[in-house]
């Protein structure tokens, strides 16, 4: 006999059934086939539709309590909608199981098609999912791929000591020199191909200070204490020119390439950190990094005596009363001076930068314009003359005020002539 479980049917029919008595199952089953035969006919007679396999196992679950019988009937179905349904109606003519009171109620008929197709909806948005998530990549990401991986098996064994460096060693002007191997991993990644490596020790390759006597050149080390010592040790025997840092606790074999253009726009000029170097105390032992200190230049390395910073504010009174010599600023200027920042603001046009420059007119960095008022203050003092791819605006000129700039250079200016003490150039006047 074939009978049709409840997830081969198309519908389940569910009904409640109450019973003023005590009856078992099998009365209950008893009397919806006893009294539903031969009332809907022979093509709907409930022994022969369960024969043929059309309906289910009638499943009855039943509570006893208090001398009274509750509970419910599920019975599966795989005619179509309107014969089950007459199947469901037919339930509810039963009033009497044995000797006791009956009464059935159909609550509903669920359509199992329904579920499942809901069930295939939400396995179908997995799967989509899933297969979105695996699928091959873009020709972009292709294109990425393959480039990183050209990138890193270039990396070379340079000299006589194998340092891992970069293709472009011998042709670029420029080199960077990092810590390790992984360190110019990283950086052929990003495209930087003029990289060479230290191999992370401080004792200093004579490769490199061969490099650093041809080559304009970029310390770039991790942002740790091991960094300070590998600057410290290229810096006594090396030509260097720049050092830079990653971020604060930070590796460069680890930064992401925003990070490594952020590092490199903000480094500073070696002289500087040799100055500081100098003027550390022996017994600090690099405690503090010589990098960060480098950025606050003490008034002994100025060689500017104390007294003019204490008659800084009667003279800038003086130089407000008097405006014949704020008239001769740009005429003191000598010609020279002006052919030189005109060329440094040359070099600047369209980079959205600014030089920092000491007495010597020497760079001791380049900066976005956007950091120029931060790096001024943190400067503290020893700069000399700010030049800079913008205009000239008040702010600026007071920060200046405070580190006692000489000359701010720029495309324009935005302040007014005669409410400072500083030489103002634009590029009318050179």
């Amino acid at each position: 006999m074939a009978k049709i479980s409840q997830v081969s049917a198309k519908y389940i029919v569910h009904s409640n059934i109450e019973i003023d008595g005590v009856v078992d199952r099998p009365d209950v089953i008893g009397a919806i086939f006893g009294q539903t035969e031969g009332l809907l006919g022979a093509d709907l007679e409930l022994r022969e539709l369960q024969r043929s396999g059309r309906i289910g196992r009638i499943e009855v679950d039943m509570n006893t309590k208090g001398g009274k019988t509750s509970g419910t009937i599920v019975i599966p179905s795989s005619l179509d909608k309107a014969e089950t349904s007459i199947i469901a109606a037919s339930l509810e003519i039963i009033q009497r199981i044995g000797p006791c009171n009956a009464k059935i109620k159909v609550t509903n008929i669920e359509d199992i098609r329904i579920s499942k197709r809901e069930f295939v909806i939400n396995r179908a948005k997995e799967l989509l999912k899933n297969m979105i998530s695996a699928t091959s990549p873009d020709s972009q990401e292709l294109s990425d791929e393959v480039a990183n991986s050209v990138r890193v098996m270039e990396i070379t064994d340079y000299g006589p000591d194998k340092l891992p460096a970069g293709p472009s060693i011998d042709e670029s002007d420029e080199i960077i020199i990092v810590e390790g191997r992984a360190d110019v991993i990283n950086l052929l990644k990003q495209g930087f191909k003029n990289v060479i490596s230290t191999n992370g020790t401080t004792q200093v390759s004579n490769t490199i200070i061969e490099l650093s006597k041809k080559k304009i050149c970029t310390i770039f080390t991790d942002g740790d204490r091991g960094g300070d010592l590998i600057i410290k040790a290229l810096l006594n025997v090396c030509e260097v020119d720049f050092v830079t840092k990653a971020p604060d606790g930070k590796e460069v074999e680890e930064i992401t390439k925003k990070e490594i253009h952020k590092s490199l726009r903000g480094k500073i000029a070696a002289e500087q950190i040799k100055l500081e170097i100098d003027s550390t105390p022996k017994s600090d032992k690099m405690q503090e990094s010589s990098f960060k200190k480098a950025k606050q230049l003490s008034q002994q390395q100025l060689n500017r005596p104390q007294q003019n910073y204490q008659q800084r504010p009667q003279q800038r009174q003086f130089e407000r009363r008097d405006t014949d010599s704020r008239r001769d600023n740009k005429e003191r200027t000598t010609d020279q001076d002006k052919a030189e920042f005109k060329k440094l603001l040359e070099d600047l046009v369209g980079t959205n930068g600014a030089y920092i420059l000491n007495e010597k007119k020497e760079i001791l960095g380049k900066v976005p314009v956007t950091e120029l008022n931060s790096t001024i203050k943190s400067l503290g003092s020893g700069v000399f003359a700010v030049v800079l791819d913008s205009s000239i605006d008040p702010t600026l000129i007071q920060i200046a005020e405070k580190a006692s700039v000489q000359y701010v250079i720029g495309m324009e200016s935005k302040v007014k002539t005669g409410t400072t003490r500083i030489k103002i150039l634009t590029v009318d006047d050179l």
